[in-house]
């Protein structure tokens, strides 16, 4: 693990996997008049927001919850749409960014175990990894900390509430070059959109 100095930039024209955080919800127009922008194909993942609040508070079995969950995040998918950018259910890569209502892919995979161990930060890595792309996560923090530090990469699994517990394990395994950075910052988008550098943490060695 190293200390974050900026991230490298991605090829700008390369598709890419978004996922476009719940605690990000307030801030949801102004990252989509960002996103849909891109001159690159983007496969936007919605996160759960207040929708899987609600869902972590009625307290179902795994299983109830965890298709639940999947529903919070299409619910959530829908608002992110409403802002004027496509929709779809077809796991596949778009000519331009689109969102992905993850519920119907996901009956028909189920490719997790019904936990809280799993959620949309990881479901949207499955969807980088089927679909060979990179996946940026965009979180309402700078990135992964370590002692009050943001770390530049993170190369092994460590504890932290950034992401869900799966994560972490899920990309250095499947070797998913992963960006995570700060979503509250619109220009920050729109730069690392473009392959500028821009602060945050990366998963991997090699890059």
């Amino acid at each position: 693990m190293t200390t974050c100095r900026y991230n490298s930039p991605e090829p700008a024209q390369a598709p890419l996997v978004v996922k476009l955080g719940g605690s990000l919800y307030a801030r949801v127009p102004g990252i989509v008049s960002v996103l849909r922008t891109a001159e690159r194909p983007l496969v936007i993942v919605p996160g759960g927001g207040p929708f899987a609040n609600a869902v972590r508070e009625v307290r179902a079995d795994n299983d109830t919850a965890h298709w639940m969950a999947i529903a919070a995040m299409e619910q959530y998918g829908w608002y992110v749409a409403s802002h004027g950018i496509t929709a779809t259910d077809l796991l596949r890569i778009p000519d331009r960014p689109t969102v992905l209502l993850p519920y119907r892919c996901l009956r028909e995979h189920d490719p997790f175990p019904h936990s809280w161990d799993v959620t949309s930060d990881t479901i949207a890595a499955w969807v980088a990894g089927t679909l060979g792309l990179d996946l940026l996560l965009l979180k309402s923090v700078d990135g992964i900390s370590a002692g009050g530090i943001l770390l530049e990469t993170v190369s092994t699994p460590l504890e932290t509430n950034v992401v869900d517990p799966a994560f972490l394990p899920f990309v250095l395994e499947k070797t998913i070059a992963t960006s995570i950075i700060n979503g509250t910052d619109p220009e920050r988008i729109r730069k690392f959109l473009a392959g500028h550098r821009v602060p945050g943490t990366r998963t991997g060695t090699t890059f």
